[in-house]
C-alpha cells in the first residue's frame, strides 16, 4: 500500500517536474526573444513603429513675432494667434449616428456665428465629410481583398468647415457647440494654430511698417517688417506630440524665443493729419501719387510719412515707398542748394544782381526759361535773394555758370561738401540706384556730362534726389547748419527690457558757413513772404521754405509735372521740417498752390497740436472784453438775458422793438433801429432768426450764407425797397 501510495507521488511530482521545465525553456524563449528585439535591427524597426503610431517628433514652435509701436505706445503691428477650423473623420470615437443626431443643432450654431454659409451647408459639408470616410473604407477593403496596402489620403481625413480663421475667443466659443463639445477624439474638432499679422490702426503708416508674407515663417516682406525681419521674427522653437491615453499631448523640448519688439517714432495723430492732409489734395487735383514726410529738427525722428498712389479704381492707397525712391529730377527745391555751394565759395552775395529780361536766356544752343517767360514782361535784374524768391532760373545759371563755367567739378564738390552724394540707408529697404541721390560729376565716365549740364544742374534738372534728401537737406539748414539722417525704428525691446536706443546719425556736422547759413534763411523765408509761396503763409508762425515745379522725363521726353515745397516752422525756433511732393496733377502746377497748401495744413494742425504756451504767453489781455458780445436784434430778448446774468444795460431805446448793442466798459447800451417799410432794413450784427424775419417780412427773398451773425447784406441798408428782390447776407 505505501510503495502504491509512493509511486503515484513520483507519478505526479514527475509531470509537475515536466511542466516546470517547459515553463522555464518558454520564459528562457520570451527572454530570448525580447532581447533579440531589443538588441537588434528588428527590435529598433518595431520601436519605430510605436513611436509612430504614439509619438510625433519635431514639430516646429513658431515664435511670436515682435510688435510694432508707435513712439507713444500704439500697436502698428502685432501677432495674434489665429485657428483654421478642421474635422478628422477618422478620429477614433466619432460615430455616424451621433454626428447625424447633433448635425443640424451644429450647424445652426455655426450659420448663426460664422454666416457665409447656411446652415443646411455647413450639414452638407460635415455629412459629404462622413459619406467621404465612408467611401474611402469601402475602398481600403477592396485593397486588402487585393493586398493592397495603402493609407488614408489626407484630404479625406481632414476636411475644413470654416472658411476662415478664427480667433481663440471664437474657438472656444466653437467648442461649446453642440457635438463639438465632446473630446477631440469623439468630436472629431481639429484646431489647427498659426500666427497672423494684424494692423490694429488699419493702413495707418502702412508702406513704412511694411508686410510679411502670408506664410509667416517666411518673415517680412517689406518695409521695417523686412529691415529688422532677424529681429523681430525670433528663434523657433521644438516640441513632440505623445499619445497618452488615447490623447494627443505637447511635450516642449526647446521652448521657443520670442521677436523683439520695435518702438517708431511715428506719431499716430500728426500721421493721421498728414495722410488726410495729403489725400484731400491729391483727390483734389486727380495726381497720380503723392508723398507727405514730416520731421523733428534737432531729433531726426520722423513723426509721419506718407506714400499714396492711385490705383486703378481711382482711390488712393500706400503703394510704392516714394519717400524713399521717388527719382526723379527735384526742379526748383534744388536751387536753395546752388546757392548755398555758390555763397559759401564766395562767388556771390545775396545782394548781387543779373539781368533776366523777359525770362529767356539761350546758353550752347539751348534755352533756359523763367516761369513768366511767355507774359514778355521785363523783369529787367533780379538779385540773387530776388532769384530764389520767384524762382528764376536765369539767375540760378547765370550764377552757376559765373562761378563754375570753367570749372564745373567745384560745383559738385560743393554739392559734396553738403553732404548730398553721400549714400545713405534707410529703414525701408530698397534695390538699386533707389534710395540714393543721382548726382553728375564731370569725370564720371558712367553719366554723361554735357556742354549745358551745368546750368541746369543749378535749377533742379540732370540730376535725380529722392525726396528723403530733399528733407535732410532743408532740415540740415533749420537745424543750424547740422544734417541728420531721418529715421523712424527709434528702440529695440526684448522681452520688455530695452536693448537698444537709436540716436539720429550726423550726416554732415557743418554743411556751410554761418554767414551762408543766415542769408540762406533769410531767402527762403523771403519766398513765403513775397515770392512764389506767398499762400503758404500762416497766420500763427512764420515759415521758410522753397516751392520746387519739375517736368518728368519720361521715354526721352517730358510728360507732366512733379510739384514740391519743402520748409520748416516756426521759422525763428524751428520745430518740424517737411516735404510735400504730388506727381503729375491736373491743372496749372504750382509747388506753392498745391504742395505748399499740404505743407500748411499740416504744420498748422500740427502746431496747434504740440503748442505749448509759457506763462508770460498767457496773461491777461487787458484789452480783452470781460463781456460778452450781443447780437443786435428783438430788444426784448436781449434785456431777458441781460437781467438774467445781472448785468446792467442803459439806453434810449428801453421802448423800441429792434436794437443796437454796445458796451461801453461800463453798461451795455441799446440803440434803436428805425425801421421804414419803404426802405431795406439793416440787418447787420444780428442773428438768422432776426434778420430773416425782417428781410422777409419786407418783402424780399433771403440767400443766407455760413453761420453766426450777420456781417454783410448784399443790397446797402436804405436803399428802396423792391419786393421779390433776393438779397444775400453773409454770417461769421
Amino acid at each position: 500500500m505505501k510503495k502504491q501510495n509512493w509511486n503515484n507521488k513520483r507519478a505526479i511530482l514527475g509531470r509537475y517536474g515536466f511542466i516546470v521545465v517547459l515553463l522555464m525553456l518558454f520564459a528562457v524563449m520570451v527572454i530570448f526573444s525580447a532581447g533579440k528585439i531589443i538588441f537588434t535591427v528588428e527590435g529598433k524597426k518595431w520601436r519605430e513603429v510605436g513611436e509612430k503610431e504614439t509619438v510625433i517628433r519635431n514639430r516646429v514652435i513658431l515664435p511670436r513675432r515682435g510688435n510694432i509701436y508707435t513712439y507713444d505706445g500704439k500697436l502698428l503691428a502685432t501677432t495674434e494667434p489665429l485657428y483654421s477650423i478642421y474635422m478628422d473623420f477618422w478620429a477614433d470615437g466619432i460615430e455616424k449616428d451621433t454626428l447625424a443626431k447633433y448635425v443640424e443643432d451644429l450647424s445652426v450654431a455655426l450659420a448663426k456665428k460664422f454666416p457665409d454659409r447656411t446652415a443646411s451647408q455647413y450639414e452638407n459639408v460635415i455629412m459629404n465629410g462622413w459619406t467621404m470616410r465612408e467611401k474611402e473604407e469601402l475602398r481600403i477593403r477592396e485593397n486588402k481583398e487585393k493586398k493592397i496596402d495603402k493609407k488614408v489620403p489626407i484630404h479625406s481625413r481632414y476636411v475644413k468647415i470654416l472658411r476662415k480663421d478664427i480667433s481663440y475667443v471664437d474657438l472656444k466659443e466653437i467648442r461649446t457647440y453642440p457635438f463639438w463639445n465632446q473630446r477631440s477624439n469623439r468630436s472629431g474638432l481639429i484646431a489647427e494654430e498659426r500666427n497672423a499679422r494684424k494692423k490694429p490702426f488699419g493702413n495707418l503708416a502702412n508702406r513704412t511698417v511694411g508686410s510679411v508674407y502670408k506664410d509667416l515663417e517666411k518673415g517680412g516682406a517689406s518695409g521695417l517688417e523686412l529691415k529688422y525681419d532677424s529681429l523681430l521674427r525670433g528663434v523657433p522653437g521644438v516640441k513632440f506630440r505623445q499619445k497618452i491615453q488615447g490623447r494627443w499631448m505637447d511635450v516642449v523640448e526647446k521652448p521657443d524665443e520670442e521677436g523683439w519688439d520695435i518702438i517708431t517714432t511715428i506719431d499716430a495723430a500728426i500721421q493721421d493729419i498728414t495722410e488726410r492732409s495729403l489725400r484731400e489734395k491729391l483727390i483734389e487735383t486727380e495726381a497720380e501719387s503723392g508723398t507727405a514726410i514730416i520731421m523733428e529738427v534737432k531729433t531726426g525722428e520722423i513723426k509721419g510719412i506718407v506714400n499714396l498712389d492711385r490705383m486703378i479704381n481711382g482711390d488712393y492707397a500706400e503703394g510704392n515707398p516714394n519717400a524713399f525712391s521717388y527719382m526723379n529730377e527735384p526742379g526748383s527745391t534744388f536751387k536753395t542748394v546752388t546757392a548755398m555751394v555758390a555763397l559759401d565759395d564766395g562767388v556771390v552775395t545775396p545782394t548781387d544782381s543779373f539781368y533776366v529780361g523777359d525770362g529767356l536766356f539761350q546758353y550752347n544752343g539751348k534755352w533756359v526759361r523763367d516761369h513768366y517767360w511767355r507774359r514778355g514782361q521785363d523783369h529787367g535784374y533780379l538779385t540773387v535773394a530776388e532769384g530764389i524768391a520767384i524762382s528764376s532760373n536765369v539767375v540760378m545759371s547765370k550764377i552757376a555758370l559765373k562761378g563754375y563755367e570753367n570749372n564745373p567739378a567745384r560745383y559738385v564738390e560743393g554739392i559734396d561738401r553738403i553732404g548730398l552724394r553721400k549714400r545713405l540707408t534707410w529703414d525701408v529697404p530698397l534695390n538699386g540706384i533707389e534710395g540714393t541721390s543721382s548726382i553728375r560729376f564731370p569725370d564720371d565716365k558712367t553719366n554723361y556730362w554735357s556742354k549745358t549740364t551745368l546750368p541746369w544742374m543749378s535749377f533742379g534738372y540732370e540730376t535725380q534726389v529722392p525726396p528723403i534728401y530733399m528733407l535732410m537737406f532743408y532740415n540740415g539748414i533749420a537745424n543750424g547748419g547740422t544734417m541728420i539722417k531721418p529715421f523712424i525704428a527709434k528702440q529695440f525691446f526684448d522681452k520688455g527690457k530695452m536693448v537698444e536706443n537709436v540716436k539720429a546719425e550726423v550726416v554732415n556736422p557743418k554743411m556751410c558757413k554761418k554767414t551762408t547759413l543766415e542769408q540762406i534763411h533769410q531767402m527762403l523765408l523771403k519766398v513765403v513772404e513775397d515770392g512764389t509761396a506767398k499762400v503758404v503763409a500762416s497766420d500763427y508762425f512764420t515759415i521758410a521754405g522753397k516751392t520746387g515745379t519739375a517736368q518728368i522725363a519720361s521715354g526721352g521726353a517730358y510728360g507732366g509735372y512733379y510739384v514740391s515745397f519743402c520748409g520748416y516752422f516756426p521759422a525763428e525756433k524751428p520745430m518740424y521740417t517737411i516735404f510735400v511732393g504730388l506727381r503729375k496733377p491736373k491743372g496749372v502746377p504750382s509747388g506753392g498752390g498745391m504742395a505748399g497748401m499740404v505743407f500748411k495744413n499740416i504744420a498748422e494742425q500740427t502746431y496747434l497740436r504740440k503748442a505749448r504756451l509759457d506763462v508770460e504767453a498767457c496773461k491777461t489781455d487787458s484789452t480783452l472784453h470781460k463781456q460778452p458780445t450781443l447780437k443786435n436784434g428783438r430788444w426784448d430778448r436781449n434785456r431777458s438775458l441781460l437781467s438774467s446774468l445781472h448785468f446792467p444795460a442803459k439806453g434810449p431805446a428801453e421802448t423800441a422793438d429792434w436794437v443796437k448793442m454796445k458796451y461801453d466798459n461800463i453798461a451795455y447800451r441799446s440803440e434803436a433801429i428805425v425801421l421804414n417799410n419803404a426802405l431795406i432794413p439793416d440787418v447787420q450784427g444780428m442773428g438768422a432768426r432776426d434778420a430773416i424775419y425782417l428781410l422777409e417780412k419786407s418783402g424780399l427773398r433771403v440767400n443766407l450764407i455760413g453761420a453766426g451773425k450777420v456781417v454783410s447784406q448784399s443790397v446797402t441798408p436804405g436803399q428802396r425797397l423792391v419786393k421779390g428782390t433776393t438779397i444775400t447776407i453773409t454770417m461769421r
